[in-house]
Formats: structure tokens, sequence, C-alpha cells
């Protein structure tokens, strides 16, 4: 079995080349970038394609038989078959609909296609410790219906205390004949784990539609629909090399009627759509599976590093912290606090170093002030030498009191 270290020696070149793509990181080379689980940086490929679709053939969508039009409105027919090929989708009948990001396509779930599924007792299991954005629309959706007379039950994904997974073993106990929807989170913003979701489908039975947030999954690692069998992906463009403000829903449309925005279809984000594309091409060019292996390996690095450090606490599972552990890792980032300083306080001490990290409550639901943690997060661009820098700087907290 290969150890982390072997990994990283294996792929340094590979990813060496890849680093040297990325614009923002060549001008700026001694930060240290930490942040991709709240937005990833973009590689020339995709500025590149951005401004060639701006600046020689921008036009509107679906709304003009002149070639600028016609081609953009090619452009964004591609970009779907893209985002089917990336969640490696070989079906027939599925859909894609561009949207502004995973909250947004979340909620466009909930408004536009759940509630109009559901009757006055039925039930949907959703998660309350993952990210806010896979919580408050199924809430919101809940009330919603509430003040119309349909009261709909929201019971609580059942989650492992000492992982943060998801309990499969207790799932089925939740799920009854009136269970109607269920939404997952692929990867956990905190945790940093897989949540097993392709155990979901067994504890749910066959024809309960499955909701899956993979903002932290699509662009970082492999992702197949068919594995998953899941009903509806959702991601962020801004999170897999692509533009803010982009996203994407995925719909299978065989468990219920087909997903469709409701309202006036106006004017897309052609360029974010263009960004999307280009960089799944250039996740396709690098490939998703050594991205998967080299972030999983810099996060294993990390973790061993900070469980030989008395005052830290790595969140999530403890079996899973050594290099030597053969426990499933953590994927692409690692949460942890440190037990004499506060979180918010080694963010700052971490950004005068030049590392950029995030340090706060990380949009996770039913947390306060309380629950602050420093979070790092990694993709292809990073290197073992910045996650040294981190392990360095918080070797030197040790004898900080707060």
């Amino acid at each position: 079995m290969n150890t982390p270290d072997d990994v990283l020696d294996r792929l340094a070149d590979w990813q060496a080349g890849l680093r040297a793509q990325f614009p923002i990181l060549a001008r700026n080379p001694d930060v240290a970038y930490l942040d991709s689980a709240a937005t990833t940086q973009k590689p020339g490929a995709v500025l590149d394609a951005v401004t060639e679709f701006l600046s020689t053939g921008n036009a509107n969508v679906g709304r003009g038989s002149y070639p600028w039009a016609t081609a953009t409105t090619s452009r964004i027919e591609r970009a779907r078959e893209r985002v089917r090929n990336a969640l490696g989708d070989t079906t027939t009948g599925s859909s894609v609909e561009f949207v502004g990001g995973t909250s947004h396509g979340l909620r466009t779930v909930a408004q536009d296609w759940l509630a109009d599924q559901l009757l006055d007792g039925d039930e949907i299991i959703v998660p309350f410790g993952d990210h806010e954005a896979n919580l408050r629309p199924w809430l919101d959706m809940r009330d919603d219906l509430a003040r119309g007379g349909i009261r709909v039950r929201v019971i609580a994904m059942p989650v492992d205390p000492a992982s943060g997974d998801y309990d499969h073993r207790a799932l089925p106990s939740v799920v009854t004949d009136r269970t109607r929807f269920v939404a997952v989170t692929h990867v956990h913003h905190v945790f940093g784990v897989d949540m097993n979701v392709h155990r979901v489908r067994a504890a749910v039975g066959p024809d309960v539609p499955i909701c899956l947030d993979a903002a932290q999954s699509v662009g970082h690692r492999p992702v197949s629909v068919a594995d998953l069998d899941v009903d509806f992906v959702v991601f962020s463009g801004h999170k897999m090399l692509a533009l803010p403000g982009i996203g994407a829903v995925w719909a299978r449309n065989r468990r219920g009627p087909r997903f469709a925005l409701r309202g006036w279809e106006g004017t897309p984000n052609t360029a974010g759509i263009v960004s999307m594309a280009a960089a799944f091409d250039w996740l396709d060019a690098a490939g998703t599976a050594e991205i998967g292996s080299w972030t999983g390996a810099l996060t294993a690095r990390l973790t061993d590093g900070l469980a030989r450090l008395a005052g830290v606490r790595v969140l999530g599972c403890q079996d899973s912290l050594t290099a030597a552990s053969t426990v499933q890792r953590r994927e692409a980032l690692v949460t942890f606090r440190h037990r004499a300083v506060r979180s918010d306080d080694l963010g700052f001490v971490l950004a005068d170093e030049g590392i950029m990290v995030r340090a706060d409550g990380h949009c996770q639901a039913g947390r306060d002030s309380d629950d602050h943690a420093v979070r790092v997060s990694v993709h292809v661009y990073n290197t073992p030498d910045e996650i040294d820098r981190v392990l360095e700087v918080v070797r030197r907290c040790e004898g900080m009191r707060s």
C-alpha cells in the first residue's frame, strides 16, 4: 500500500506542472492559499476561455439567429453535456439546469420541485449538522407549506457522534412509509470525510428521491451518479476552478416529475457557464483521480503532524489521523482546534505568515461562535511545503495560552 509520502513523491513533477498554470500563484509565490473549500483559484485555461468568449463571440443565449448568438447557445448546450460527462451520467432523460451556486441550486430543488410533491403528514430526512445551505432550504419549504395547511415533518439524518459520519445503521429506523425525500452531503465541509452516501439508497429503499450536495466533491475527486444512485447532484462552479456565481443542478428525472426551474428563464450567466465547461476540460486533462490522490496525501500529512501535537484536536473521525492509518482519510480539507489558542487568533497568526486559511464557524448548521475552528483546505496547486508551514506555525503556538 502506498503511503502519503509515496503518493506525493510519485506525483511531484505532475503537480508542479499543474501548479504553474495558476497565474495568481505565480504572482504571489510566498502565499500559501489553503482555503479552496471556500473557493478555488483558477487555471489560466479557464481565464483564457472566458476572455476568448467575451472578446470574440459574446452574445445572449437562445435569443438570436446570428452567428455569435447561435455559437453561444451551442456553448451552453455543450456545457450541459460536460456536466453529464463529469458525473458519469450515461442515462437518458436526465437534465442539467444552471443556477447561481450550490445554495441556490438546493433552494430550487426545494421550492421548484419538492414542495409540489408533498402532502400533509409526509416526511423528509435532511442533515442537521452539515452546511447551512443543505438545511435551511428544507426548513423554509416546510414553513411555507405549513402556512398553506400542509404539515411536513423534517427529520434529522442520524449521525455517528464519534466520526461525524451518517449513521447508516440507525437510518432505517427513521425511514417510514411517509418518507418522501432525503438530502445528503457527499464530502463534509468541516470533517472532510466522504459521508458514504452510497449506503443511503439501501437504507431508504428504491423509490425515495435523494438530493446530493456535492459542493466539496465535484472538481476534487471522481463523482459517479451511477455508483451513488442519487436523483439530484448540486454543486458550485467557484469550488471546482470555475468562476463564482455559477452552479448546476443535475437531475436524474426518474423518481417523480421532471425537474425544471420555475418562472421566466432570463439571461443565464453565460461567462460563468463557459468557465465551468473549461474547468471540466482542465480537470479531465489533469485527471480527477490523481487530484484526489494528491489532495488526500496532503491532508494525511497534515493530520499526521497535528496528531503529534498535544494541544490540537482534529475534528471528525479520530481513527484516521496518522499517516499509517488504513481508515478512510479526509478529502482535501482538515479542520482543527488548538486548546490554548482561539481559532480566530490562530487564523490571524497564520495570515501573518502568508498562510490563508478559514477560521470561523464554517457555516455549519447548529453551531455558534463557541464552535469556531481552523480549516485548512487544499487543491492540486498546494504543496507539501505549504502543509509543513502550517504545522510549523501551530507547533510554535504550543506554549501559548488563550
